[in-house]
């Protein structure tokens, strides 16, 4: 496997640069288009998959990207061993209504395993990475330094449990009942895995569609994090399937 941890600074870089962008056209009219499978797309989606596409490509003009927001898989007759999976901007219905709950995810995948990756927040400037010594980090807006972050141990009294609100189904809350729960928190998008790495929650259960773009930069922070995520079999969870299509999932800090 190739370590590409020293692209660390580079990729933060590009995410801060895309989430910029983004909030130009936060801060104004939103122009909405609706695509294919009847989701939303706005300018701002474009304008972030153009600054992190043509950045990736400078940057590693060797590895493939597969965005949300492009249909360059369809040309792989075989997909390759390695490339990125890039969300622009993840949750456009969120930017949409203006809740500020969106992120910029950017993953590397190798040998169908997450490498490294970074989840920003553009509202809050918090950013989330897989640093160059394989751990993982967070940087809050204005603290001039990075902290490195850890999953933590579940307390006796109960696990905390991250879930959507507006994502819920039955099987999630299923699942949910057989734990020992002590608090139940919800979060945006990706950062759920992000409050697992940070310590601030052991499990986010997720019996619902996702895409591979949409998990794969946090997991990898996830994981830099010292957790983990596998599918309800237990089996590692893995990317580069035909559609890009997700399975269920359960995310974890130490062991639930």
């Amino acid at each position: 496997m190739t370590d590409y941890r020293a692209l660390s600074s580079a990729l933060v870089d590009i995410a801060k640069q895309a989430g910029d962008a983004i909030l130009k056209h936060y801060e104004g009219v939103v122009s909405i288009e609706i695509k294919a499978d009847n989701s939303p797309v706005t300018d701002a989606d474009i304008a972030a998959h153009t600054i992190i596409t043509n950045a990736l490509k400078k940057l590693t003009p060797d590895i493939p990207i597969i965005s949300e927001e492009n249909d360059a898989f369809l040309h792989f007759s075989e997909l390759p061993n390695r490339f990125w999976l890039v969300d622009p901007l993840d949750g456009t219905k969120s930017f949409i209504k203006k809740t500020g709950e969106f992120t910029v995810n950017i993953g590397l995948i190798e040998e169908k395993k997450p490498v490294m990756g970074v989840v920003y927040v553009p509202v809050k400037g918090d950013m989330y990475y897989t640093g160059d010594d394989g751990a993982a980090y967070q940087k809050m807006y204005n603290h001039p330094k990075p902290r490195k972050i850890q999953v933590r141990s579940p307390a006796k009294d109960g696990v905390v449990v991250v879930a959507s609100h507006s994502h819920r189904t039955p099987e999630t809350d299923a699942y949910i009942k057989t734990l020992k729960v002590k608090e139940l928190i919800s979060a945006a998008s990706s950062l759920k895995f992000c409050v697992i790495a940070a310590g601030g929650a052991d499990v986010y259960p997720r019996m619902g569609p996702t895409m591979e773009w949409d998990t794969a930069a946090a997991h990898a922070i996830l994981e830099a994090a010292g957790g983990s995520v596998c599918t309800l079999e237990g089996a590692p969870f893995t990317y580069g399937k035909p559609d890009f299509k997700n399975g269920y999932f359960i995310a974890r800090g130490a062991r639930v």
